[in-house]
């Protein structure tokens, strides 16, 4: 019984440090994304068209963001997974 008290807790540790983690990547990486962006497309200012009011350019930024972040979240989820897994077992 002990043992398994232990292991639950563990398992919590494991989820909060990932979780804290995984917010802190998220968000680090949801600031720096647009940095990142510019070097893609030195030409264009996107925050300059977007203010202009260029929908397609808004809309492609946003795509890419959201995907970048939820490919990041997928990622981070599978290791609070693999975390909780290991902790449990």
């Amino acid at each position: 019984m002990f043992s398994t008290m232990i292991n639950v807790a563990w398992a919590l540790f494991f989820a909060l440090a990932g979780g804290l983690a995984g917010a802190f990547l998220l968000i680090w990486i949801s600031a720096h994304l647009p940095a990142v962006f510019d070097k893609f497309t030195p030409e264009l200012d996107e925050g300059r068209e977007i203010v202009r009011g260029n929908r397609a350019v808004a809309d492609y930024f946003g795509r890419i963001v959201s995907a970048a972040i939820l490919g990041v979240s997928i990622i981070i989820a599978a290791a609070v997974l693999g975390g909780l897994i290991a902790a449990l077992y």
